[in-house]
């Protein structure tokens, strides 16, 4: 297992953390986010940095240490800075349209597909001139924004001949040779 767990989260200034049992409460300037804990980690709040520790050296105990201590980070990294993903839509005829928290997309099929966004992300469809459509999703909650922006990608992946369909922006495709033309 790693030894992440062992290192203390630091906190900005501004970010406050709660601990009220097995619950965790970060407030940030951006927002609050909550996250259950496991009962066995126990959360110590400094004056500034948060520090996790383990019962015991079990596989499992290492697990939830670890991993705990990501969630507590990813909170407080969300609500001082957010994230931020882009999605490329690649293809000819392919759109994108965001109304609120709805996303209407063209993705090549008979039929739009329209996909309601959570109110936690911020969602904004542009498409520059002579380029391809790009949706930027923006939330405080890594976990929610990662579950949106897969679920938006698993409309129409990627294939690996042309390269069509729904890429993260930067996303490097592993491209395959077509069919050799026989004589």
């Amino acid at each position: 297992m790693s030894r992440i767990g062992n290192k203390p989260v630091q906190l900005p200034a501004g970010v406050t953390v709660d601990v009220k049992g097995a619950q965790v409460t970060v407030k940030g300037p951006k927002g609050t986010l909550e996250q259950n804990i496991d009962q066995d980690i126990k959360v110590e709040v400094g004056e500034s940095e948060v520090t996790l520790s383990r019962p015991t050296e079990q596989k499992r105990h290492k697990a939830l240490h670890g991993l705990y201590r990501s969630l507590i980070n990813n909170m407080i990294v969300g609500v001082t800075e957010g994230y931020k993903k882009e999605l490329e839509l690649v293809g000819v005829g392919y759109k994108a349209v965001a109304t609120g928290q709805v996303l209407e997309l063209n993705l090549g099929y008979s039929h739009a597909i329209f996909l309601g966004i959570p109110a936690e992300v911020k969602v904004k469809a542009e498409t520059p001139k002579g380029k391809n459509p790009i949706v930027t999703l923006e939330s405080i909650d890594k976990q929610l924004l990662g579950q949106v922006s897969a679920k938006i990608r698993s409309l129409r992946p990627v294939e690996p001949y042309k390269g069509k369909g729904v890429r993260f922006v930067g996303e490097n495709i592993r491209r395959k040779a077509g069919k050799a033309a026989s004589k």
